[in-house]
């Protein structure tokens, strides 16, 4: 077992909002292998309660050995098993490599290939991470389960609540919108109060092996950050060669080499010259393998329709924001319809907003809480 004097002298308990004594408690702690999750296991351990560190192995080990900055796979289970031989703490690897493929990476390459925008993350949350995860921990009698997320969860009058992390450098509670009132309730974030830098010390004095590891990249099973090439090997199809066509005049301006190479807002790779202004995607027709641009104007949005809702706690009175992107700065919005049970609603923004794109998701807060978000399934431009 780590001794309290290789740690900070925080209270560690406090952070894990045990319901018993530590020493009674169980408390099974993700583990990716990267230095996050490994410090939570640390601290949990300091805590006195039993301990147990699962591994979900997402995608192929082979292909992912020797990488760096990934999570789930490669060498990153060998460092949470490292890790977890340090802290004296069992350690257990579940193989969901299908399960990852066919909710988070098949989904990923059809979202591309219909011309939208997808955030694999979230639907990684949504399914491996916390059903999955959250399902294993309570069959092993666990008291919560803990992640090394950078978010805060605090209890307020209705019940817990999800807030976003101290340190908005760091903040993911983009990426957590959809998590369930009875999954919050069940889940510890123990970073969510703490900086970056902060964390790699605790690290350090733990004497874990990845306390100077990199972090993970955004999207863990695109190798090389060559989306394009993932989707075509596995929708060969959204390779069709077309068009590039400006919006206002319908004149063809080039050529492209697949949809799956281009989003909506995107300026770069669009490889052609010669015109009057900036030109940006404003539009894909996947079925005609048509990529629509046009000046920056053509972006704006006032309007998105939300499919597949989620809300976490009550509808506050007070104003809200959204974040459409999970680096955007939020904007003050209105909802017009339902928030939560799945339901369809529409999310106004006070002025026009930029770079809104199917498929994305628009996360709700009401101040540092997430009230909860959808998935952006259409949007609306400004009257002339």
């Amino acid at each position: 077992m780590l001794e309290t004097r290789d740690l900070a002298a925080a209270d560690a308990a406090a952070l894990f909002d045990l319901p018993r004594p530590a020493t009674q408690c169980r408390i099974v702690v993700a583990m990716s292998g990267g230095v996050d999750s490994s410090v939570v296991a640390a601290l949990a351990a300091r805590t006195g309660a039993e301990v147990i560190g699962i591994t979900l192995q997402l995608y192929d080990y082979g292909a992912a050995t020797g990488r760096k900055g990934a999570c789930c796979a490669g060498d990153d289970i060998q460092d949470a098993r490292q890790v977890a031989d340090r802290l004296g703490i069992a350690h257990y690897v579940h193989d969901h490599e299908s399960a990852f493929r066919e909710t988070v990476v098949e989904s990923f390459a059809d979202e591309y290939l219909a011309g939208r925008t997808p955030v694999p993350c979230i639907k990684c949350n949504m399914g491996p991470k916390f059903v999955d995860l959250l399902t294993m921990a309570r069959e092993l009698g666990a008291d919560c389960l803990a992640t090394g997320h950078y978010v805060r969860r605090i209890v307020g009058p209705a019940g817990s609540e999800l807030h976003r992390a101290c340190d908005p450098a760091r903040d993911q509670s983009y990426f957590l919108y959809g998590t369930t009132q009875e999954q919050l309730d069940f889940l510890r974030f123990p970073l969510g109060g703490m900086p970056k830098t902060e964390v790699r010390k605790l690290a350090e004095a733990a004497g874990l092996r990845n306390a100077a590891k990199p972090d993970s990249q955004d999207i863990c099973f695109v190798p090389d950050g060559d989306y394009a090439k993932i989707v075509r090997s596995l929708r060969p199809e959204g390779a069709r060669p077309g068009s590039i066509v400006h919006a206002e005049t319908g004149d063809t301006l080039g050529e492209h080499k697949g949809v799956i190479h281009y989003t909506v807002g995107q300026r770069r790779g669009l490889e052609i010259g010669g015109q009057p202004e900036p030109l940006y995607v404003v539009g894909i027709d996947a079925g005609d393998a048509k990529v629509v641009v046009g000046p920056k104007r053509l972006l704006a949005v006032c309007e998105a329709r939300l499919t597949e809702t989620n809300r976490i706690g009550p509808m506050p009175d007070v104003p809200l924001t959204a974040k459409v992107r999970s680096l955007a700065k939020p904007v003050p919005v209105t909802l017009d319809g339902q928030l939560g049970d799945g339901q369809d609603c529409s999310l106004v923004f006070e002025s026009p907003e930029f770079g809104v794109a199917p498929g994305q998701a628009a996360v709700i807060y009401a101040g540092e809480r997430v009230v909860g978000g959808g998935w952006i399934d259409q949007t609306r431009a400004p009257a002339n």
